[in-house]
């Protein structure tokens, strides 16, 4: 296994793997994906954010971070962190427990980088992701429930979100 930046030329398995991730999400939660912009996949490529996980040549999970996330995480986004946001995994590797690898990956990152904290949010609603989001080592802090969504993604419009973080 191994975390590498994803490539322009990924974008169409990128999104093969969010549609697999919105189905996925549709059958077993509350919430679910509505879908991306490509051209902000394609500018988060370019700004060397987004990262996959290969497994014998295989694209296996796929994982965004960012430094910031002010819509989101308000006055707390002044603190130095690392964002995680849409991990979504080969429906061929279900159950591999890719968030405890991108954790370990990310403690990394974020040491490089002098952060003080790994965030992450999901919509809220989902107790069995949010046990298993503390499972991996995050800390519930949460819900928050955002008036200005900015240009995040359509999913951001309705309902709240559950938020996490590791400090460090």
């Amino acid at each position: 296994m191994k975390i590498v930046l994803s490539k322009p030329e990924d974008l169409d398995h990128l999104f093969q793997l969010y549609d697999a991730a919105t189905a996925y999400q549709k059958k077993v939660g509350i919430k679910s994906w509505q879908g991306f912009e490509r051209s902000m996949v394609v500018r988060e490529i370019e700004e060397q954010r987004q990262y996959k996980i290969i497994i014998e040549d295989e694209i296996a999970c796929v994982f965004l971070i960012t430094d910031h996330d002010p819509l989101i995480w308000q006055e707390k986004d002044k603190d130095p962190s690392v964002y995680i946001h849409r991990i979504a995994t080969n429906p061929n590797f279900r159950g591999k427990h890719f968030v405890k690898e991108i954790v370990k990956w990310v403690k990394q990152y974020a040491a490089k980088h002098h952060k003080k904290f790994i965030r992450l949010d999901t919509g809220s609603g989902n107790e069995k992701l949010n046990n298993y989001y503390q499972n991996c080592g995050f800390t519930y802090l949460g819900v928050v429930t955002l008036s200005d969504i900015g240009d995040l993604p359509a999913h951001y419009k309705d309902g709240s979100f559950s938020l996490f973080e590791i400090p460090l």
